[in-house]
């Protein structure tokens, strides 16, 4: 499949962003995570009367950190966003793919070990369902942003536990492979927990 050109650019910008903070990062970890996304609100179709619920989210991130300012590839996936109630839907899925900005609190006030932080940034959401008959199916790519907050905590040099909630939302744009009432928009909130390995 073609990327479009924002797709490119935001892919693009994330690895720059990534390579940069990289280089002068004194603090790089992976976090594989478990969490919940909630209270969401979308204009795509919704055939099973399920959106807003509660879903588990799984993912991972690579985080760079520098004593304040650092860089996060986030990859995390929702299946099953759009099943249940009428089980019109047969199989669906929300992944979203995002480059970020964080600003942690500086290593020295949190003694290296328990580091607050903020991280905002951009990306892509893709949304896809399959419906009985192929009457509401979606498959769309829609540029989105994401902003939140976090904890991370150490309890060894190299392994720690980390917790944040995020806000995901797309930037509206004309309807695409899907059924919508209006422009394609999808939003929701993600709280995870996981853990924080130092390589």
């Amino acid at each position: 499949m073609m990327l479009r050109p924002w797709a490119r650019i935001t892919i693009a910008a994330g690895g720059l962003l990534l390579i940069t903070t990289r280089t002068y990062a004194e603090d790089r970890q992976i976090r594989p995570f478990i969490g919940a996304a909630l209270g969401g609100f979308t204009t795509f179709v919704d055939p099973d009367l399920v959106f807003g619920k509660a879903n588990v989210v799984l993912g991972g991130s690579a985080v760079f950190l520098g004593d304040v300012f650092g860089g996060e590839i986030d990859v995390a996936d929702i299946p099953g966003y759009f099943e249940g109630g009428e089980h019109l839907v047969t199989s669906s899925r929300v992944t979203t793919f995002s480059g970020n900005l964080v600003v942690a609190a500086p290593r020295k006030l949190t003694e290296y070990w328990l580091r607050p932080y903020l991280v905002a940034g951009g990306g892509v959401m893709r949304v896809s369902t399959t419906t009985f008959a192929g009457v509401f199916d979606i498959s769309s790519v829609v540029p989105a942003f994401d902003v939140g907050v976090g904890l991370v905590g150490f309890v060894t040099n190299r392994t720690g536990v980390y917790w944040d909630v995020r806000r995901f939302q797309t930037l509206n744009r004309k309807a695409g492979k899907g059924l919508t009432l209006g422009p394609e928009y999808m939003s929701f909130w993600r709280a995870s927990l996981g853990l924080a390995v130092r390589y």
